[in-house]
Order: C-alpha cells, then structure tokens, then sequence
C-alpha cells in the first residue's frame, strides 16, 4: 500500500516514512509536496518536510561480542540526494499541523524525482481531528534530557562561552524547547560526572578562595546560560549538578598561589561543609537577584542514600529555600523527604501511582528514566525508533510526570559517522544529532509526549464522557499491569492498538 494516511490533530506534528528503491543508480534525488487540498480548505506545502535519513556505526549489544552494525539514526535536511542501485534510502516524513485549520481531510502528493525526471507520486491523506494540540511550551509532560554546551563547542570548532558558542547554543537547544523540554541543565564545579563523555563539562561557576580564606563566586557564564535556555521558552526549572560529583573532585580558583586547583573533598568532612556552605549562601543571594529561586534545585545523579542526606542536610541548614532534585536507583525518595523533583530509574524502581498523586498535591514532579544498564525499551541506535514513543506511554500508563534522560547531546567523536563511545550503548550518550539535526528516536519520543498529550486533554476536557474514553483507559490499564521489559510481548502491536483508540476516541468526542 503506497497511500499514507494519518490522523491528526490541528497544532500536532505527525510523522511517517517512505522507503526508495531502485534498480540503477539515482543521482540528483529530491522530494516535494504539493499543497494539502480538502472539502474544508487548504494547507501550504510547507507544512511538510522531508528528510533523508542517514546510516551510522553503532554496535549491537543484545549480542555476544557487540558486533559492528550499520543503524538508520540522524536526519539530514539535503536538497537533494544520490542513491546506489540496489540500495535503500529512507526519507523521514514531518507534518506540521497549523493550529488554525479547518478540521476535515486533506490530501496531497510527495512528488520524488532525479534531477527533473522519473517522478514517483506517493498519495497522503491526513485526516485532522477537531482537537487542538497546545504549543509545547504548554505541554504538561515533564521532559527533562540533560545538555552539554561544551559538546557544542567541540562540535562547531567554537571558543568556549564565546557569543558564537552561545549563538550555537541556541541553534542547538531549539529543537528540545519544540519537543516541550521543561528543565535547564547547569553545573555549579567543572564536570560533575567525572569525564564520563567524550567533552568534559567546563564551569558555568567559577569558584575562587580568597587570600583572606573567604569565597567569592562568579555567575557570568551561568547566568548567560540560564538566559539563553530560557528566551527559548524552556524557563519551569533549574537543576544544578552537582553538590555530589562523581568521584567528589571540586575545582577551583586560588589567589594565594594564582593557580587552579583541584582536590576530592568527602561529602562526611568539615571541608565539604565549609566550601558549599559558603557557595549555598551566596547562591541564594544570587537567586533572589534574578529571579530564579522558587524554580531552582540543587540535583544529584545516582548518588548513595547516605550522601543525598548529607546534601540535603546542608540545604536545609544554609539554602532552606532552595529545591531538591534527584535521579534515584536507590530508592533514596522513601528515605528523602520533600524531593521537588524526583526521578527513578525504570528498571529498578516503581513508585505507586498513590506515591505520585500525594507528591503531585504538594506540586512536587516525579519521572523516570532508562539509560546504559535499560536494554529493552530504550532509545540507542540499535534500538527500534519506536521504543522512544513506547516509553512515553509508559508514562501516562504508569501516571509519572514525563521522563528524563541522562544526554540530549553528549556526542562522541563524530555522531554523524559513529555512534559508540566506551562501553556505553550505542546512542545512550545523544538523542539528537550535531548542528540541531534531529534523529528518529527523537522525533519517535515526541510523537510520544504527544499521545500523552491528547490523553490529559481528552480526560480533563471530556472528563463527563467515560464511555468514549473506556477503550482507551482499558489499555492504559493493560500496559501498567504488564512488565516494560518483556521482550517477549508485542509491545510494538500494543502501542500501535492504544494510539488507534486513542484515535477512535478523539473522533468520537470531537463529535
């Protein structure tokens, strides 16, 4: 079947795939819309984008020894490309609905052609439901993937904290504020996670000891940084990594020997006491200056339970007004009370859905994540592009907030040709490519965050009307019942029944 056919709602962003083949080479490829034309009006054809879709290294580690494999993954966005003979060439399809459109069925035409000649017609049909999807700004989904600017200096052969490092920034981060992204990923030392990515992070604060033994703090780079995140909409939260970095190593600024130093400083010691002591006071300060307090949090990764309460005792006695934020495998959040944001590791962890609504009442936020030690579902690049979306409705299912994970953009070397780094899976470390290229897990993920959209719109909006939404509950009910992990369910038939009466439903109450 050639025809393309999609249900959306007006403001959503669908997505689809075509795959090219052909016997002889084709040089010169290029791929256009006609305009969308139904009974109820017209879309231009630039609501439509195609991409090609580019192959890269990665390893399989489902099987023995990791073998090399090649692994569809970044979208490029060519104006034209060539294709081997006998070669396959995907091409990413993106529809973006305006938000004004008259609700009805539209069709069009991707025309594929070389060079002028040879044109292929593919039909599309969108049917546009009469439900509007909100701008992601408003989403209710708790998106939170951690950034690296200092990737994107590497990347862009860019100074560290120049104006065109910044200017790259935001280049680069304006796809994570279209997909709804909610947090702003800050350090308070030099790399809290202990050159765990190919780029270390470089400090956004610069620590400095006094001759005199007192603390000063320069808050140039973070501020700027925090700016920038937030004229792109991305402005509920601040999470700080971290009072607790990996392997304790705290780096600062010396006057007395005009040097840098560096040294691991115990989370049990008077040390650590007397140095964040000093820096959460001052950053309170600070805080309160800009603005930012109430949405700040300091945050912690993966810590033990008995280091998160010596970090938590510190806020409480020098920083009480500041949050606290943590992505947790140790179950620290029954031990920790009043986590502002609390996020638990999908395998490992599952807090009751009466766990969520009593932190929900005190307007804290709880997510989960997957990351290296997840194998099944994820969003490497061997894994299926629809384990992205497949996590999402995890969410609604299981009633979190949203998810987290641990990289938007910790590339390695080169991501465009190779996707490994170390013994991480491949992919783990980036959801999105170099240059604010997207990939297909990334536009999978918010074609995720979107049915979990819909959900909470259709509940609250239609909250009188359970019989059109039964269907969908039911399953709701039938994928939190059942194990993520399984590999043996059909997970992939699962999603795609609950979008098709998650579909049903919005024709129904649209009605």
């Amino acid at each position: 079947d050639q025809n393309l056919r999609l249900t959306l709602w007006k403001g959503e962003k669908g997505s689809a795939q075509a795959i090219l083949w052909s016997t002889e080479d084709v040089n010169g490829i290029e791929c256009k819309f006609k305009p969308f034309r139904g009974d109820a009006g017209t879309m231009p054809a630039d609501i439509a984008e195609a991409r090609y879709v580019r192959y890269g290294v990665s390893d399989d580690v489902l099987k023995g020894g990791r073998p090399a494999i090649l692994t569809a993954d970044m979208l490029d966005e060519l104006d034209r490309f060539d294709m081997a003979a006998e070669s396959v060439r995907p091409v990413w399809v993106t529809f973006d609905i305006p938000e004004d459109v008259e609700a009805g069925t539209y069709t069009s035409e991707l025309i594929i052609s070389h060079k002028g000649w040879g044109k292929k017609r593919l039909p599309i049909e969108l049917e546009i439901v009469n439900h509007t999807l909100p701008a992601a700004s408003e989403w209710a989904f708790h998106l939170d993937l951690w950034q690296h600017p200092s990737a994107v200096a590497r990347m862009e052969n860019l100074e560290m904290w120049s104006d065109e490092h910044f200017e790259a920034i935001k280049r680069q981060m304006k796809p994570l504020a279209e997909a709804g992204q909610k947090v702003i990923t800050t350090t308070l030392n030099r790399d809290p996670w202990g050159s765990q990515t190919f780029d270390d992070y470089e400090d956004m604060i610069i620590w400095t000891l006094r001759k005199d033994s007192t603390w000063s703090f320069d808050y140039t780079v973070f501020d700027r940084y925090v700016e920038v995140m937030m004229s792109l909409g991305i402005k509920k939260q601040i999470n700080c990594y971290s009072m607790l970095p990996w392997n304790n190593k705290l780096n600062w600024y010396e006057e007395k020997s005009n040097a840098f130093k560096e040294a691991s400083v115990s989370p049990q010691s008077e040390r650590y006491e007397e140095m964040w002591g000093a820096f959460l006071q001052d950053f309170v300060r600070h805080l309160k200056e800009k603005g930012w307090l109430e949405i700040t949090n300091i945050a912690t990764d993966e810590r033990t339970p008995e280091d998160m309460e010596v970090v938590v005792k510190l806020i409480n006695t020098y920083a009480p007004e500041l949050g606290f934020a943590m992505a947790d495998n140790h179950a620290s959040y029954r031990r920790i009370p009043n986590v502002r944001d609390c996020c638990v590791a999908q395998r490992q962890l599952y807090l009751t859905k009466e766990e969520i609504e009593e932190r929900r009442a005190k307007g804290y936020v709880t997510t989960f994540y997957v990351c290296c030690s997840t194998f099944f579902p994820n969003s490497f690049t061997y894994s299926q592009p629809w384990e992205s979306e497949l996590l999402s409705w995890h969410a609604i299912s299981k009633d979190y907030d949203g998810q987290l994970r641990w990289a938007y953009n910790s590339w390695p070397h080169r991501p465009e040709y190779d996707s490994r780094f170390r013994r991480f899976g491949s992919g783990d470390t980036y959801q999105i490519g170099s240059y604010g290229r997207s990939t297909l897990r990334f536009e999978r993920l918010i074609d995720g965050i979107e049915a979990y959209e819909k959900v909470k719109i259709l509940r609250k909006k239609y909250a009188g009307r359970t019989e059109e939404m039964k269907p969908v509950e039911d399953i709701l009910a039938q994928m939190a019942r059942m194990k993520l992990t399984d590999t043996t369910l059909p997970w992939h038939d699962i999603m795609d029944e609950a979008r098709q009466k998650l579909n049903a439903a919005s024709n129904e109450l649209a009605k």
